[in-house]
This record gives structure tokens, sequence and C-alpha cells, in this order.
């Protein structure tokens, strides 16, 4: 019995492996404004990236790590908050608030506990907080780590962080 059993969990752990490493592979194949937008919900960070001119920059070689904020994530902003950041007169600003959840090189989740700050594209510093309830990025809890793409990683972020003024 306990044989068939463990004989049963092998091949259970291995067809998870190959259905995991199959997905896996599939959104690796796709780089990281493609994997965001295939998510489905990443419809407005897709939409910033767009009107901020990144998307090229983020379709490129990298490799990145971008703490993605969810649609919902939005939401939480102020009203008006996206709508203005969106106009082209504010392009400048939208560059620095979406740069600013981006980070040169691939870190994975298991690199991204060991800090405890990091330097983003734009220049300025995030806070990382790990404990035994998850990972913080500044205030932003993340939801969602290591979903890997061909030029990097996204991590999923439940809040926008906003660069420090100045």
């Amino acid at each position: 019995m306990t044989f068939k059993f463990a004989q049963k969990a092998a091949i259970a752990v291995a067809t998870m492996g190959l259905v995991l490493g199959l997905k896996a592979g599939i959104a690796a194949e796709k780089d990281i404004v493609d994997t965001a937008a295939g998510a489905g919900q990443f419809q407005t960070l897709a939409a910033a990236i767009d009107a901020a001119g990144l998307t090229e920059t983020l379709k490129g070689a990298g490799p990145f790590t971008v703490f993605a904020p969810t649609d919902d994530a939005f939401t939480k902003l102020p009203a008006g908050t996206v709508e203005n950041l969106l106009k082209p007169e504010n392009r400048e600003k939208l560059i620095s608030v979406l740069t600013y959840h981006v980070v040169p090189g691939k870190v994975m989740a298991a690199d991204v506990v060991k800090l405890n700050e990091a330097k983003t594209v734009n220049g300025k510093m995030v806070t990382i907080k790990a404990s035994g309830d998850g990972v913080m990025i500044n205030d932003a809890n993340v939801t969602a780590t290591d979903i890997d793409a061909s030029n990097g990683v996204i991590h999923v972020l439940d809040e926008v962080i906003l660069p420090p003024e100045g």
C-alpha cells in the first residue's frame, strides 16, 4: 500500500511539474508587456505603459523586474489620478511613476526577500519588507510572484507605489 501511494504521489508531482512547466514555458515566450497584457488584470498598467511611450522599452532585451499593480490597485488611487497621469502634458510624471515600478535585472522572489531596498529604473529606492505575513514593496503587498517573461519577471502588487517627491 505504501509503495502504491508513493508511486501515485510521484506520478501526480511529475504531472503537476509538466503542467506548471508548460505554463511557465508559454509565459516565458512572451515579454513583460505581452505577459502582463495576457494576464487580464493589468489593463490599466498596459494603457499607462503605452501612454508613457514605454512599450518598446519594456519589450526590449531587459532583463527587468516589474512590480505590477493590478487594475484594482489603480482604483485605490484618489479619483482622477489615473486620468490626469494619462494626459499628454503629464507624460513625464507618468514615466516617473511607471519606472518606479521597475528594477533592472531579473530579481526572483527568493532574492527579493533578502533585500531591504532596491534602486528602481527612475533612480529612486523602494523599501522591501519581508515577514511571516508576506512581502511589501513600500506600502503595497506582493500578491503573486515570479511570473516569468522572456525578458524578466513580474511580481504583482495590490497598490500603485508612488515615487517620493524631489
